[in-house]
């Protein structure tokens, strides 16, 4: 899948490339050179700032492993995910790093979220009898990685506020709105795919309980001005991000664990895998920069919106296209992209509200997925790309709908 993937990009580009200069337009290559090595050197940037944060929290996830707390965690879920993940043996560490992941990912932690993502791959790959294929559990671990749910985004807010929108937070509750229905999506699309029952009692009764706290936790928050739900997300993800670091080195110093040996060897493998993704993403982020660089994006955008025009409809969600298209691919060039819609259009516009709700419901699926597989060298990734991107589209038609019932 990602051999055709990525020649394909470079079949996109090239012809892009071709008819840019056959409209006279000989700057094409000059621009394509420069993404082309841009984005090559940001694969190199990124994997090394990743050095710290993975040497940090695999050093603390093997301490936490050696104190029996994520032990502890994994029982939690394990009724839950041992439906959707039914090839994982019982009491399996990956019950514990996967929840950890995705309560991260959850609570908007993304300082936290991709490390504990790769120990969880790491921990599915351990049981994967083909080494280089990507497991049913692997592909539904991702594709609820690219569409999860974030419960309070604060970036969003964050720079809704910095553009001066009235209300930096209103878009909370389509955002929520969104990012669930992308979720659901992809969970959905994997079900039916993997053949995987979503229908029985023990995920209804999950279901039920995560609803529940969710509309409670939404009716908390929306009592709230958007600088207390700023305050109240910092505290709650701060909060359980330390209450975890201390837990997992008090609890194992109290049980006779070597906590610095046992930190200092998972660390070793935190750095190992830092630099092991450079070739993966350096591969995934060219692909990204050739499609930039040559406008094949751009001749995208203007097709779709001539479509719209033709058939009649309205074409104010266009102008917030461009986010949802990018997003997939880089999320700084998604962010870049809503910052100057928020700016061309105004932050408090159909446009710049819509280009806030699609950057914080989806995720940079191509990202997500050459990190995380690359991380454990699968090179055939099923129909993990396929998942993800319905997830994608799932959240982008939600937003679309929800902007059009909140803002009119």
């Amino acid at each position: 899948m990602l051999n055709r993937v990525w020649w394909y990009l470079f079949i996109v580009s090239f012809l892009s490339i071709i008819y840019r200069m056959y409209s006279g337009d000989a700057h094409v290559l000059t621009e394509s050179v420069r993404y082309l090595f841009d984005n090559a050197k940001l694969a190199a940037t990124i994997s090394i700032g990743l050095v710290g944060v993975l040497t940090l929290w695999m050093g603390l996830i093997r301490v936490g492993e050696k104190a029996g707390l994520i032990r502890l965690i994994a029982k939690i879920t394990e009724p839950l995910l041992s439906r959707l993940m039914p090839e994982i043996p019982k009491g399996h560490p990956a019950f514990g790093s996967v929840t950890m992941n995705l309560t991260a990912n959850v609570l908007g932690l993304d300082n936290a979220a991709t490390p504990l993502g790769l120990k969880a791959m790491q921990d599915l790959q351990s049981i994967n009898p083909n080494k280089t294929v990507a497991s049913n559990a692997q592909i539904l671990f991702l594709v609820l990685n690219t569409s999860s749910v974030t419960l309070i985004p604060v970036t969003v807010f964050l720079y809704r506020a910095q553009q001066g929108a009235a209300e930096p937070a209103d878009v909370f509750l389509p955002l929520l709105l969104a990012t669930s229905a992308s979720t659901i999506g992809g969970l959905i699309c994997v079900a039916i795919v993997q053949r995987i029952s979503l229908f029985n009692t023990v995920l209804l009764g999950y279901s039920a309980l995560l609803i529940g706290g969710l509309i409670a936790l939404i009716a908390y928050l929306m009592t709230l001005t958007a600088g207390e739900v700023g305050t109240v997300s910092t505290l709650l993800g701060n909060g359980i991000l330390l209450s975890l670091i201390f837990s997992f080195v008090l609890v194992a110093g109290y049980r006779g664990v070597a906590v610095y040996d046992e930190f200092v060897e998972g660390a070793k493998d935190g750095f190992n895998q830092a630099v092991r993704l450079i070739p993966y993403l350096s591969a995934m982020l060219i692909a990204i920069g050739l499609l930039r660089g040559s406008g094949a994006m751009d001749v995208l955008l203007n097709s779709i919106e001539s479509t719209v025009k033709y058939f009649g409809f309205d074409t104010r969600f266009v102008d917030a296209l461009p986010t949802a298209i990018m997003k997939p691919f880089s999320g700084s060039g998604a962010r870049a992209l809503m910052l100057e819609t928020m700016e061309h259009d105004g932050v408090d516009s159909f446009a710049g509200r819509l280009s806030a709700i699609i950057n914080g419901s989806t995720e940079t699926t191509f990202y997500v997925l050459a990190v995380y597989f690359g991380s454990v060298g699968i090179k055939n990734g099923r129909h993990a790309l396929s998942c993800g991107l319905f997830a994608d589209f799932c959240g982008v038609i939600a937003a679309i709908g929800i902007c059009y019932w909140f803002y009119g």
